[in-house]
């Protein structure tokens, strides 16, 4: 299990220190070892040690230097020496989560508001260094502005070293990069800061914010991010989950429409919704039901694994797409392997049970959930009691009908789609290259329920789908040794009975 240390030197006050420690009491740790380590440097004693009543928490006295930290309603107003103070605590840090052999650093300022997703996500992305990224108005009458950079002292556009831009072109690239970074996603940047995560790579590369003696930009953020591009660490900001950014009193104003977006069950003592994980095989899917498919998904979903067996279209490039607000892992095999599912089926399931989900579904790329499952799979994810969700599968013929015979009556039955992710699970597989399953055998052990959302099998619509259908299996499975040879015949029946699909 991955050991992240969450750490910040803290001089806060405390009306605002509170809703940063109450961020953290809310953020969801699944998967994780978390401790945690503060630097007093003199305001919120008290609240600290609240917090670290019955929690890993490490507290170290600060007070090296007596530098007064003055803030307003208007800006904050650092000095050279104090600057140089803070480095100097974020550097101890450093130290501390190297010699102790954390996997993770999360470096945070005690004036945010972390949305309770963040941590988790960052911890997936694969990044040495990356920061979850806020917007401030730095001067009340400035636009707000995200605490990440392209590059020198606080250059929010790019530009080669020898190109000259005039004040328009300047002004359309600066757009340019905001409207990028209001879009959900993970991008490389020139600087960032006050919310970052750095991986072990980097711990032990060197990263530091101590001065650079010839490097003449303010901030300790800078001299840590040339640092780090120095000993070749790429560095990267992050918009899928918000932060919010107390950076005067005033700002504690909004603070309520935020805890009320992304903290719904903080504040209404609703049971907790589960994080739905989609988990998804595909190969050679981009010209069929694929886009459609994931773009229902994304309305429920909050995150997805996607196993692609060596396509040979732009499967890869549709799903990046689609999915381009969420959280994705995307693994592409070199090799096909869809000759031997069992393969396929066991990777995906230990791919996507490495990152550290709340609940799997696992979907074909041409299943996909009647209009209703929207509104009631959140809701299925919010039950505690539940380990695990049956549903009915029916074999589309063609847009209004579904197949219905003694040979396709799959949809007289539940089959287990969706299972809540328990660390240490042992699953024992059906071991036959085809038609093993998409789950392990003994989910059936777990407590299950059988809902009454119903999915719809796209992927029998077209004849020459079906035909294409019967000739692999004829191929694969040519005794009939791991399905049935008469479904295979009854593939290509004429006339087959068919049922009218109700809404």
């Amino acid at each position: 299990m991955p050991g992240v240390l969450i750490a910040s030197p803290v001089r806060q006050k405390p009306v605002i220190l509170k809703e940063f420690l109450w961020s953290l009491e809310h953020l969801e740790t699944g998967g994780l070892k978390v401790d945690y380590a503060f630097i007093d440097d003199g305001e919120g004693r008290d609240l600290l040690r609240q917090f670290a009543a019955g929690r890993p928490v490490r507290i170290f006295p600060g007070g090296e230097g007596a530098d007064i930290y003055h803030r307003d309603e208007n800006t904050h107003h650092w000095r050279e020496s104090l600057i140089w103070k803070v480095a100097a605590y974020k550097d101890r840090l450093i130290r501390l989560a190297r010699t102790e052999g954390y996997d993770f650093l999360f470096l945070v300022d005690s004036d945010l508001v972390l949305h309770p997703r963040l941590l988790s996500h960052l911890c997936t992305l694969g990044k040495d260094i990356v920061s979850g990224v806020f917007w401030t108005r730095w001067q009340p009458d400035l636009i707000p502005l995200p605490q990440v950079w392209e590059g020198d002292q606080y250059r929010l556009y790019s530009t080669g070293r020898d190109e000259n831009i005039n004040e328009q072109e300047t002004a359309h690239r600066v757009q340019e990069f905001l409207e990028l970074l209001r879009h959900p996603g993970t991008y490389r940047v020139g600087g960032l800061g006050a919310c970052t995560l750095i991986g072990k790579k980097a711990l032990h590369a060197g990263v530091s914010f101590s001065e650079i003696y010839n490097l003449g930009f303010t901030g300790e953020d800078r001299h840590f991010c040339i640092r780090a591009a120095a000993l070749g660490l790429e560095l990267y900001a992050d918009t899928h989950y918000p932060v919010y950014h107390i950076y005067r009193e005033a700002d504690l104003a909004g603070l309520a429409d935020f805890k009320k977006m992304h903290f719904p069950s903080a504040q209404t003592g609703l049971p907790k919704r589960g994080r739905i994980t989609l988990a998804m095989l595909v190969r050679n899917e981009a010209d069929r039901y694929l886009e459609k498919v994931l773009r229902h998904a994304a309305q429920y979903i909050d995150s997805a694994v996607i196993l692609d067996d060596a396509s040979e279209d732009q499967t890869a490039a549709v799903c990046r797409r689609v999915l381009a607000g969420k959280p994705l892992l995307l693994v592409s095999n070199r090799e096909p392997s869809f000759a031997n599912e069992i393969v396929l089926r066991k990777q995906l399931w230990d791919l996507a049970a490495g990152t550290n989900p709340e609940w799997l579904l696992f979907l074909d790329a041409d299943e996909i959930f009647e209009e209703r499952a929207v509104a009631e799979l959140p809701r299925l994810a919010a039950d505690p009691e539940v380990m695990v969700y049956s549903f009915r599968l029916y074999d589309m013929w063609d847009e209004g009908h579904y197949r219905e015979d003694a040979c396709w009556c799959a949809h007289h039955f539940h089959r287990p789609f969706m299972v809540r992710h328990l660390p240490g699970f042992s699953g024992r597989w059906r071991e036959t290259p085809q038609h093993c399953g998409r789950l392990p055998l003994n989910i059936a052990e777990l407590k299950g329920a059988n809902s009454s959302l119903r999915i719809k099998h796209l992927g029998w619509m077209k004849p020459a789908d079906r035909l294409a259908k019967y000739y692999r299996y004829k191929k694969l499975d040519p005794a009939g040794r791991y399905g049935n040879n008469g479904q295979y015949l009854s593939i290509l029946d004429p006339k087959p009975r068919l049922a009218p699909w109700e809404d």
